[in-house]
């Protein structure tokens, strides 16, 4: 057999072997998706800022608000997005805490898990299934030794329901690991009619009003999330949709609390803190995840 003919053959055991990934990732999207809850349901009190902006006032009852977390998985930027997608990238986890009672949002934790090697293929739309268990530990982690900061809310640099198949990284991580979650995208998944012109003209329509976001509905009639200008005068939104045990109206009131710039605090720091930890560590310094 010629070099042709075993790249075809070893093509179609590789696009064989994908399609039976995605039938069992399937099967335990739909398993973990009968567990999500997609309204309010956590003990504590969103913060009251006072006149000032700058100080928080505790409610009579219930436990406030205080520590946030943000989540990020990072890739080695040497790589393109095509090599990112291989299983052989390196990247970092990161989870970064962050007291939003305080003026300035200070980060009170932030730990990293480096991977030499990502075994679990990124395969749209099932990008929980790698970076989810990365995540996992870092939570797990502070856990084990009763951290005090562990978070009462985590928002994810990634899609909860809105997702292709409603079950993005934001619900996926916030089932398994039993958190409220929010889910934050950066650029909107084309799902059930929704498009970015489509939603920037709407936002745009929205000046008038003062109004800085916009319900994300589908030709379905669904709600899939909320497009949110989170700066003045921004032309770029952000996508917030619901992860677990979070309603889209108390995600929207918090994204707009703990957003300083475009992208909520906690995620941007995950974001910047894990670019800057992979840069200074050397790739065959972490671990593998299976």
């Amino acid at each position: 057999m010629d070099d042709h003919g075993l790249r075809h053959g070893r093509d179609r055991r590789e696009s064989s072997s994908s399609i039976e990934i995605q039938n069992q990732w399937r099967e335990i999207q739909d398993l973990l998706k009968e567990r999500l809850i997609t309204q309010d349901d956590f003990p504590w009190k969103l913060p009251i800022p006072s006149s000032s902006g700058n100080v928080v006032v505790e409610e009579e009852e219930g436990t406030l608000l205080k520590y946030v977390g943000g989540v990020d998985v990072s890739y080695s930027k040497e790589l393109d997005s095509a090599a990112a997608a291989s299983t052989a990238a390196c990247g970092c986890g990161s989870l970064v805490v962050l007291d939003v009672t305080t003026p300035t949002l200070q980060v009170v934790y932030q730990d990293f898990f480096l991977l030499t090697n990502f075994d679990v293929p990124y395969i749209p739309p099932f990008l929980a299934f790698r970076e989810a268990p990365i995540l996992l530990q870092l939570l797990q982690k502070m856990k084990n030794t009763d951290n005090p900061f562990y978070p009462q809310l985590l928002l994810v640099d990634g899609n909860g329901l809105l997702h292709p198949r409603g079950f993005g990284l934001a619900c996926h991580l916030g089932v398994l690991a039993n958190i409220p979650t929010i889910g934050i995208g950066k650029n909107l998944h084309h799902v059930d009619g929704l498009t970015q012109s489509g939603v920037r003209q709407l936002l745009q329509a929205k000046d008038s009003s003062g109004e800085d976001f916009i319900t994300l509905k589908g030709s379905s009639g669904c709600v899939w999330g909320a497009a949110m200008r989170s700066t003045k005068g921004s032309c770029k939104p952000i996508y917030i949709s619901v992860g677990h045990r979070v309603s889209l109206n108390t995600a929207i009131k918090i994204v707009k609390m703990i957003c300083k710039y475009r992208v909520p605090e906690p995620i941007r720091q995950a974001d910047i803190r894990s670019r800057d930890h992979l840069q200074k560590n050397s790739c065959g310094n972490g671990g593998t995840l299976q």
